[in-house]
């Protein structure tokens, strides 16, 4: 039979090898867990960016509209509001308040 520090050695060696294996299995499970990038997903991901773009762009395009018929709507305003206003000395012509109105759009964006 073994005497009793061979034996120590012996087990000792057994929980050092087993150890290493118990260390090296969970590396190992990390690197399988990684979930590998599918060609498909890819292409589904870059088509949503393109269409989140469009409407990103499309969205732009309305707003850039809007402003512009808010910019009329202001300036037909001000043309009835200077034809009912009464002609006296102390009202600004209409290009004048037209100038006004454009800056204060300007502060607005």
């Amino acid at each position: 039979m073994m005497s009793r520090p061979m034996l120590l050695v012996f087990l000792l060696l057994i929980l050092i090898i087993t150890s290493q294996f118990e260390w090296r299995q969970p590396l190992v499970n990390d690197i399988d867990t990684k979930p590998a990038v599918n060609p498909k997903q890819l292409q589904i991901s870059k088509w949503e960016e393109g269409v989140k773009e469009k409407i990103i762009l499309s969205q732009e395009k309305n707003i850039h509209r809007l402003n512009e018929l808010v910019r009329s709507l202001k300036q037909q305003l001000l043309q009835c509001k200077c034809t009912n206003e009464p002609r006296t000395g102390t009202s600004a012509p209409l290009t004048e308040r037209i100038i006004e109105l454009e800056r204060q759009q300007i502060l607005e964006d």
